[in-house]
């Protein structure tokens, strides 16, 4: 009996509570209810605001209706009902908290709330606070993009009032400097906004620069026009990026203070309009072959009040510096003026910063593929002083042979991790069967190494057409190498670029593990310093060369297939990487890893630098760099670290 006491009042207190909430919002919308069925946008705001802000079950509902022009009002009980058409003239009737049919009602009886397209703005934007307030956190994110593209004041109270309540910390992050954005705006007062501007002090938000740059608008009047409460920024002279002559002119011509003076044609026209006889002005028509002629004739005219007046000594550039002019604000408010340009200032230091350190980025990059292009010929240069013109097509056989690896094994991380050794046991065999049919029978013979060289380079050009044709093939990288690490709206380093980076680090252990902890490094260096002497001391310098050959081949394979994934793959590929390479190794210091690697990184950042001050011609970047390069050497022939032994030229 107890139980059953108790669960009837909590029934009751239930159903009471249910009914004071349906009264409530049915109460709000009886009270405004003149206001709403006259739908005017200059009186519905505060039965919106109402409604929005009851916190009432069902009053996103309403709004939601309302918007649709689905909510009705019955003037036979006051009250408001969603409604739809039923038999003859007669509409049913539904509850707008509950939802449960409430009879019919004729159409006599019932009209129809049709609110125009700027009431259905205003409740759009009243909308937001639910919309803000929603648990799923992609309906909270799409209100807040929604915001971002065409925010309004409307929308600055119900952001304010969600952020407290926001459980997800990037979403509140989102909201805050939405709602900072939209204070810059649309806040009350100066203080308000000046504190929404210093809030993005040093900050790189595009948003913030899009809200901040329309407040540093100005536009340039006449000093003697400027309005007492205007705000000014300064006096601006005539034949600035400010202010040019001819729109300082214009501004003098526009306030009346000069009188447009005719132009030429207009000159040439008001004489032929006054022929008379074959003579204008009393002066005969023949004689009127010169400017100053036919100026004389015009002034004539003009005297005779017959054309407009003409000064043959006015000048617009001395009209205008004669006039004092003034550069003022749009934005009313001096102290957000001030803000903003302050806050401008920080944002462009540390857009600058940023700007530089993603240059430095771009830099280590690009040096990064310089040097895995380069090493292989860094080691054959170095060992062998063979000029071998045909290295970028060694390269372009590793991208090749990425991509058929690919079309053999369709998983792209495998088939990667595949084509690395791949590529490069099809490029040692190749530089080792060409070392031991050209190579060889040419040694100490430069120039017809590299013409030899440089045939091959163009014979595997051709073979590679023939096979694969003219068209680029895809490289194509695995799914985790997609996108770039974002630190933020401006420094940015793509995946892949951070992989052949990697490569090139553990390519330079790799080489020094082997020049520095076995036989063949030993050999090698050994042959490099003193052939005569290795070989009597029992090494093979022809069997170290062939293998020093195919070693450097061999590693320019393996940096095409990292190539490759950045590159398009063409039978042209190595030759984008030849001239490169051949500066790297001389730069840095024949035959010396780390000359290389200085060389790599000196060419990289220089080429980027000379691209980020002429990024519009490429071309004339690389031409500077060349340019660069043949000075430096004239002062340092032998490289960044001369390296002494044969490479060296003892």
């Amino acid at each position: 009996m107890i139980r059953f006491l108790a669960a009837l009042v909590l029934f009751a207190t239930f159903g009471l509570a249910s009914m004071a909430q349906d009264r409530t919002l049915q109460s709000i919308l009886s009270d405004n209810a003149e206001v709403i069925v006259k739908s005017s946008r200059t009186s519905i705001a505060p039965a919106i605001e109402a409604v929005a802000f009851s916190d009432m079950p069902g009053a996103q509902s309403v709004l939601e209706k309302w918007q649709a022009k689905e909510l009705w009002f019955n003037e036979t009980d006051g009250q408001f009902y969603y409604a739809t058409k039923a038999e003859g003239d007669t509409y049913a009737l539904t509850d707008i908290i509950t939802g449960d049919p409430a009879g019919q009602a004729s159409k006599a009886e019932l009209e129809q709330i049709k609110p125009n397209s700027g009431v259905r703005a205003m409740l759009a934007a009243a909308l937001v606070k639910f919309q803000l307030e929603d648990p799923d956190p992609a309906v909270r994110r799409a209100a807040l993009d929604a915001i971002s593209r065409d925010g309004e004041a409307a929308h600055l109270a119900p952001l304010r009032a969600s952020i407290d309540g926001e459980t997800d910390p990037d979403i509140k992050a989102i909201k805050t400097r939405t709602e900072r954005i939209l204070t810059i705006t649309y806040g009350e007062g100066d203080e308000e906004r000046v504190s929404a501007i210093n809030y993005f002090e040093g900050a790189l938000s595009v948003e913030a620069r899009g809200a901040l740059n329309p407040l540093v608008v100005t536009r340039v009047m006449l000093a003697e026009n400027v309005p007492d409460n205007a705000n000014v920024k300064g006096d601006v002279r005539p034949g600035t990026d400010a202010l040019g002559f001819d729109a300082a002119y214009a501004l003098l011509v526009d306030d009346g203070r000069i009188t447009p003076q005719p132009t030429i044609d207009e000159r040439k026209a008001a004489l032929l309009a006054n022929r008379t006889d074959g003579t204008i002005a009393g002066v005969a028509l023949a004689t009127l072959n010169t400017q100053e002629a036919r100026d004389s004739a015009y002034q004539r005219l003009a005297a005779a009040g017959t054309v407009p007046s003409f000064d043959p000594d006015f000048s617009i550039e001395g009209a205008a510096r004669a006039a004092k002019f003034v550069e003022i604000y749009t934005e009313p408010s001096a102290a957000v003026t001030a803000a903003a340009e302050a806050t401008l200032t920080s944002i462009k230091r540390t857009v600058s910063i940023n700007q530089f350190l993603d240059l430095t980025l771009d830099g280590l990059s690009l040096a990064s593929i310089y040097f895995l292009a380069a090493i292989g010929l860094a080691i054959t240069f170095g060992v062998m002083g063979v000029i071998n013109m045909a290295h970028g097509e060694f390269i372009m056989m590793g991208a090749y042979t990425g991509y058929v690896v690919q079309q053999i094994i369709p998983d792209y991380t495998l088939s990667i991790i595949v084509a690395i050794p791949m590529a490069f046991a099809v490029t040692f065999a190749a530089g080792v069967a060409m070392e031991r049919l050209i190579i060889r029978w040419l040694y100490n013979r430069p120039l017809e190494t590299l013409l030899a060289t440089f045939g091959v380079s163009i014979a595997l050009q051709q073979i590679a057409k023939n096979i694969f044709g003219t068209q680029a093939r895809p490289l194509t990288s695995p799914g985790w190498l997609d996108g770039a690490l974002v630190f933020n709206d401006v420094l940015a380093i793509s995946y892949i670029r951070i992989a052949i980076f990697v490569l090139a680090l553990i390519f330079l252990g790799v080489f020094l593990f082997i020049m520095k902890r076995t036989r063949l490094g030993l050999e090698t260096r050994a042959v490099t310093q003193n052939p005569r002497m290795a070989a009597s001391m029992g090494i093979n310098p022809d069997r170290v060369n062939m293998m020093t050959f195919g070693l450097g081949s061999g590693i320019a394979g393996i940096a095409g297939v990292a190539i490759g994934l950045y590159a398009k793959v063409t039978s042209e590929l190595g030759s984008d990487y030849i001239v490169q390479s051949f500066m790297t190794v001389v730069v840095g210091g024949v035959g010396n890893i780390w000359g290389t690697l200085l060389g790599a990184g000196m060419i990289g950042f220089l080429q980027k630098g000379i691209e980020w001050l002429n990024p519009s011609n490429t071309l004339a970047a690389q031409t500077y760099m060349i340019v660069f390069i043949i000075i430096f050497i004239q002062f340092r022939p032998k490289g960044i670290i001369a390296l002494k032994g044969r490479a060296a030229g003892d």
